[in-house]
């Protein structure tokens, strides 16, 4: 059987050359846009990258190819980075958020999705424990 080939596919995630600091000034909440700022801090001194705006809404750091093993497909991705939604923070970690588990049950409150972790505010969850999961997640990069 032969190995199908993979290949890069352009996704509309990209990106950006538009201000990460004027984008999260933009966010209404005030609470969601100092804890914006509070991530942002985290994610800069755990990866030593400058943030970058993706496609207007998701603040990425670092850069990488992601393989889908489902699909073979590559595209350009973040290594790890997080968005301002209306209802919460959403936090692209990049590794299976099962992967975190221990760290989950530790964590404080949040909700998880296939990949992403969603906070609704940083003072409810352990930043101690957050820290933990950025490296563990770059370690796995």
């Amino acid at each position: 059987m032969a190995v199908k080939k993979s290949k890069l596919v352009e996704i509309k995630t990209k990106p950006t050359l538009e201000s990460v600091d004027d984008f999260i000034n933009k966010v209404q909440d005030e609470q969601k846009r100092k804890d914006c700022f509070l991530l942002l801090e985290m994610m800069k001194n755990a990866t030593g990258e400058d943030p970058v705006l993706w496609s207007n809404s998701i603040i990425g750091f670092g850069h990488k190819i992601y393989k889908s093993p489902a699909t073979g497909r590559e595209v350009d991705w973040l290594l790890i980075g997080f968005s301002p939604r209306k209802a919460n923070l959403s936090l692209y970690l990049n590794v299976g958020i099962q992967e975190h588990g221990e760290a989950l049950n530790e964590l404080g409150k949040h909700k998880t999705g296939v990949g992403c972790l969603y906070i609704n505010r940083m003072d409810e969850i352990d930043l101690n424990v957050l820290q933990r999961m950025i490296k563990t997640s770059l370690d796995k990069k």
